[in-house]
């Protein structure tokens, strides 16, 4: 299986074209980046102070308005022309398996890769922490290519390169480090096959729940939802290799698929973020093609 590399992830500006990341920039928030918003989300500058209408975010009402003229007022802010987009990338070497057309860590280097481009030509600015197999990186948020081509590098950089002891701990680092630079109202676009989560989620992810919008993109292969047939094989790394029988350990291998399953169902909650499944069978450009141009058209 061959391993991306920079000039693919560059060809990947094409595929990105007509593709958008939300649904709920306006048009002319897109034409000139001042839309006007009573949510705390993306904008944080403030605008002025207005009458409370139905629908308004009660958490922006100014009560010392409200008291002194004896009306619910609501504070408006202008959102950012250019938002924050992070991708938090996780390419810890048990990421360098795959049984299909391509590896688990390839998934995740195209799809952040082409993720970056979406963002970038969306009028976003994109940035990075991606947790390698030795190395961690973080890449401050900028625009257009200034802002994608650093994160194209990085990623052919950090990809595992052989198997290795997977580092279930790599995506919780990662998280650690974003926390303190991501901006309230940033887009937060989690790359992994989350085989790390465990319960108890709220002590590492709470931080960043309440003030930035996130998406998961959940890797995996066929294998680890279907396990092993029947029959006997040998699995492991090349100093370690052990002799399964499919039979033998199909309980336990589906009891952790379903685990993981519930790990990353609860965090999709805690984050209130939707998750997007990719798995080593498909090629990255049409399945997150069909995913983010289903939010173009509904946008």
């Amino acid at each position: 299986m061959t391993l991306p590399d920079f000039d693919e992830l560059l060809a990947l500006r094409g595929s990105a074209q007509g593709l958008a990341l939300s649904a709920h920039r306006s048009l002319r928030a897109q034409s000139d980046g001042a839309h006007l918003s009573a949510q705390r989300g993306r904008g944080l500058e403030f605008q002025e102070v207005r009458q409370y209408v139905p629908g308004d975010d009660p958490r922006s009402i100014d009560w010392r308005v409200t008291a002194r003229r004896g009306r619910p007022h609501t504070k408006l802010f202008r959102e950012e022309r250019e938002r924050p987009v992070w991708l938090l990338v996780d390419l810890n070497p048990g990421l360098y398996f795959g049984t299909r057309r391509q590896l688990k860590s390839a998934v995740i280097v195209r799809a952040a890769a082409l993720l970056a481009w979406v963002a970038v030509l969306g009028g976003d600015r994109v940035g990075a922490v991606i947790a390698g197999a030795a190395e961690s990186r973080i890449l401050a948020p900028r625009p257009r290519e200034a802002g994608a081509l650093p994160v194209l590098a990085a990623l052919c950089d950090l990809q595992p390169r052989a198997p290795g002891p997977p580092a279930p701990q790599s995506l919780e680092s990662a998280l650690h480090r974003l926390t303190p630079l991501a901006r309230p109202g940033s887009l937060v676009l989690a790359l992994s096959d989350f085989a790390g989560l465990e319960d108890g989620l709220e002590a590492s992810w709470s931080a960043l729940a309440s003030r930035s919008v996130w998406r998961l993109f959940w890797v995996s292969d066929p294998l680890e939802e279907q396990a092993l047939p029947n029959g006997r094989f040998r699995a492991g790394l090349p100093d370690s290799v052990r002799v399964l029988d499919g039979a033998g350990v199909r309980h336990r291998w589906l009891e952790s698929w379903r685990r993981r399953q519930e790990c990353v169902e609860a965090l999709s909650r805690l984050l209130a973020a939707p998750v997007t499944r990719l798995d080593t069978r498909e090629s990255v450009p049409e399945a997150l093609g069909q995913e983010l141009g289903q939010v173009k058209a509904r946008a």
